[in-house]
C-alpha cells in the first residue's frame, strides 16, 4: 500500500501518521492485490471537529470513508470501521464472481426447461412431438415443491433447489409416495 498524507489546520503529527498506517494495515488482508493500492489519508480540524476521510484506490477497488469527532484517534478508529465494513462486502462481492453468481462454486447454468408434448399416432404406439414448452423453474427446497405437487393434479414438477442450486424434478410415484430426480452434473 502506498499512503499520501493531507493535514489542514493542524501540525502533522508522525505519532498519528504512524497510527493510521498501522490500523490501515490491518485492512490489507481484504484486498487481494495490496500492493497496487493507493492509499490517501486527509485529515483536517476545523474549531472542535476532528475529520478524517480514507480513500482506497487501485485495481478493482474505489472505496471511501469519512468521519468526524471530537478526538482525531477516535475519528481514525470509526473510519477505519466503516472501511473494514466497506472493504469486507467488496471481497464477498470478487468471491462470489468468482464462484459464480450463486456462491456454489459452480457457475450457473441456464434453468430454462424444455416440455415435450407427445401424441400417440397409430395402433404402434409410436409418438410425435406436437409441442414445446418453455418455463423457467422457481427456486423452492424439496418440502415446499412437495406440499405444492401434492396440491396439484400434474404428475410431476420441476423447480430449482433453494439449497442446491439446481435444477430437481418432484414426481408422483404408482405407489402414491414422491420421487425426487436430482441430477449429477
Amino acid at each position: 500500500m502506498n499512503f499520501a498524507y493531507t493535514f489542514k489546520n493542524f501540525e502533522p503529527s508522525e505519532h498519528l501518521k504512524k497510527y493510521a498506517a498501522r490500523r490501515i494495515e490491518k485492512l490489507a488482508r481484504f484486498i487481494p492485490k495490496s500492493d497496487n493500492v493507493e492509499v490517501n489519508v486527509n485529515m483536517s480540524v476545523d474549531k472542535f471537529r476532528h475529520k478524517i476521510e480514507v480513500q482506497f484506490s487501485g485495481d478493482n477497488i474505489n472505496i471511501s470513508a469519512m468521519e468526524s469527532s471530537q478526538d482525531m484517534y477516535a475519528s481514525v478508529d470509526m473510519v477505519l470501521d466503516k472501511l473494514e465494513a466497506q472493504l469486507k462486502k467488496h471481497a464477498e462481492k470478487v468471491k462470489d464472481k468468482r464462484r459464480g453468481a450463486g456462491g456454489t462454486g459452480r457457475p450457473l447454468v441456464s434453468t430454462e426447461v424444455e416440455i415435450f408434448r407427445y401424441e400417440t399416432i397409430g395402433g404402434k404406439g409410436n409418438r410425435e412431438i406436437v409441442g414445446v414448452d418453455h418455463f423457467e423453474p422457481k427456486p423452492l427446497f424439496v418440502d415446499e415443491a412437495a406440499m405444492q405437487l401434492t396440491q396439484r393434479d400434474d404428475e410431476f414438477l420441476v423447480f430449482l433447489n433453494a439449497e442446491t442450486e439446481s435444477v430437481n424434478v418432484l414426481y408422483k410415484r404408482s405407489n402414491g409416495s414422491l420421487g425426487l430426480i436430482v441430477p449429477g452434473f
